[in-house]
């Protein structure tokens, strides 16, 4: 679900601001370019992966770990960098969270190694999650409830759905004329720019009662993550009995339980335990982490096929997910509207539903594939379901929040999202290169990767399952348009 757009959280904030003096277009411009980049970032590396390899001399299951880093970073530390901007000013955060951002993708650009790129990536993911919410709240602050908040809302989900829109073209084009480290290194002029501007004409605002900081629990959280994602690696080059897999596995749970512990404790949780005694939050949440786990690699793996097995230029590559990233648009958009012929947890469900049989169709790619007849379809039909599912399953968990609580459970959302992205890739690269290490040559990396969506689908069929059993059913879900 890389080139998913972004869930924007409710905004009713109880709060003291001081409203900026510059126009409200070039505070539009200035926020909804840094969330653009981060969006952006989450798609564009995918086609850059092949030529990445080649590059830094990546192992077939280390090349995840380019995705993963951000990915599992930008999860863990998003709610935290929601609760810096609320507490330390949402201007110095925003500039804060882009200087990392950009410093971070001119040392990924600049990496020799592998272990180079991917800490420049983890560092990446810091900022991104130190941004992203920072943005959101700068809009909300800045423009009075009513039309002119609404429509600055709707521009920038249009702008972090255009990101990842255009990330596979835009990452196809700087590596097929420049080279792969284009798509870091572009970065760094956007950002400059906009962190110019963000000092010179942004207003700084933050929550009128002070809150305490939970760093213990996002540090727990995105190193437990880490943990298993690492440990689920290794099992393929060790098997499931190693040490050097079980011992990261139950590093990484134990991890997670101290995190929990930490949380039940904290005066300020980073994740609030008493949300998950309501059936819309637990039930929304757990069903978010296994799509998620489901549809993010969609991109990564279609990517690896492309080109390692039917021998797409980057270019070819990105321009062939054209309708792909259409499509998950199209889905996000029109969500709304059937949510309130169907109800929420109609649309969710068959929108995983029409993602599932996406899957099963792409699980049957071949050495031989061609575009029209292996790539076209089934992509639609995956991105298509991705778009309708999460903006239901959204509406669902924040239905039985307070008002309060409402950003809140909408962040947990998309962490949800991104951490089951996170693992999801890990144990689908570990499925696809066991298929690939027992043969040779493009057949087997089309098997792998064929072997990769299977399974995907099932995790999806179980997201469809607990959906069923466990969503609760509200007309009232439905959003308004």
């Amino acid at each position: 679900m890389g080139g998913m757009p972004p869930i924007a959280a409710s905004a009713t904030l109880p709060e003291t601001t001081r409203r900026t003096a510059a126009p409200a277009w070039l505070v539009m411009l200035l926020v909804c370019a840094g969330q653009f980049l981060v969006v952006l970032d989450v798609s564009v590396v995918n086609v850059a992966l092949p030529a990445m390899r080649t590059g830094l001399g990546l192992s077939e299951l280390g090349l995840q770990w380019i995705v993963n880093a951000y990915v599992i970073t930008f999860a863990g530390f998003m709610l935290l960098g929601g609760r810096a901007a609320d507490i330390f000013g949402r201007k110095r955060i925003f500039v804060l969270g882009l200087a990392l951002f950009t410093v971070a993708s001119l040392g990924g650009a600049l990496a020799q190694q592998p272990w180079q790129l991917i800490a420049a990536r983890t560092v990446q993911g810091v900022g991104a999650a130190v941004l992203s919410p920072a943005t959101l709240t700068i809009l909300t602050t800045s423009f009075p409830t009513g039309p002119a908040r609404t429509h600055a809302i709707a521009t920038w989900t249009a702008v972090g759905a255009g990101g990842g829109a255009v990330g596979g073209l835009v990452g196809g084009v700087l590596t097929e004329y420049l080279s792969w480290r284009w798509v870091l290194l572009i970065n760094v002029p956007v950002g400059a720019l906009v962190l110019v501007g963000a000092a010179l004409w942004l207003t700084e605002s933050r929550q009128g009662a002070a809150r305490r900081l939970d760093v213990p629990g996002a540090v727990l959280v995105t190193g437990g993550l880490a943990l298993v994602a690492y440990g689920i690696v290794q099992t393929e080059t060790d098997g499931w009995r190693s040490a050097s897999a079980l011992l990261p596995l139950a590093a990484g749970l134990v991890v997670i339980a101290a995190f929990l512990a930490v949380e039940a404790r904290a005066k300020a949780p980073l994740m609030p335990l008493g949300l998950f005694r309501l059936r819309s939050v637990h039930s929304a949440n757990g069903a978010m982490v296994l799509a998620g786990a489901a549809m993010f690699s969609m991109w990564y793996f279609l990517s690896l096929y492309v080109q390692n097995v039917l021998g797409y230029r980057p270019l070819e590559a990105g321009l062939s997910f054209i309708p792909h990233s259409l499509s998950i648009v199209l889905g996000s958009k029109i969500a709304p509207r059937l949510m309130n012929r169907l109800g929420a947890k109609t649309l969710a469900i068959a929108g995983a539903v029409i993602s599932a049989s996406g899957m099963a169709w792409q699980g049957t790619m071949d050495v031989d594939g061609t575009y029209l007849g292996t790539i076209l379809g089934p992509g639609i039909l995956m991105a298509l379901g991705a778009g309708l599912t999460a903006t239901p399953i959204a509406a669902i968990a924040t239905s039985g929040a307070a008002p309060a609580d409402q950003g809140l459970v909408s962040g947990l959302i998309n962490t949800s999202r991104q951490m089951g992205g996170a693992l999801g890739l890990s144990v689908l690269s570990t499925v696809a290169a066991s298929r690939i290490e027992a043969g040779h040559g493009p057949k087997a990396l089309a098997d792998g990767y064929g072997l990769a969506f299977q399974v995907g689908s099932m995790i999806l069929l179980g997201s469809i399952l607990l959906m069923i059993i466990a969503l609760p059913r509200r007309r009232a879900d439905a959003a308004p348009g």
